[in-house]
């Protein structure tokens, strides 16, 4: 059986906190199998993003990955575990 792992990352100031973001990304780089970033583009560049990630590895690694985004002002994390049969 296997279980998907998708997390969404909501940021915030955007222009401010992508780099501290990068940062926790780049330490748990291991984990994540897909990442995709969403914002509004166009005439006016939001603020506010969105980043969607793939996950793997063992509950605690995800719940660290979880964590320690969250632990970033301006930065919601949560993930939504699914097992597919």
């Amino acid at each position: 059986m296997s279980e998907y792992n998708i997390m969404a990352v909501v940021i915030n100031h955007r222009s401010k906190k992508a780099p501290t973001v990068q940062e926790v990304f780049t330490k748990h780089g291991c984990s994540i199998k897909m990442r995709l970033g969403l914002h509004e583009a166009g005439d006016v560049c939001s603020e506010e993003g969105l980043v969607l990630l793939q996950v793997g590895g063992d509950k605690g690694e995800i719940t660290d990955l979880e964590d320690e985004l969250n632990g970033i002002e301006g930065v919601k994390a949560k993930t939504l575990s699914i097992s597919g049969d």
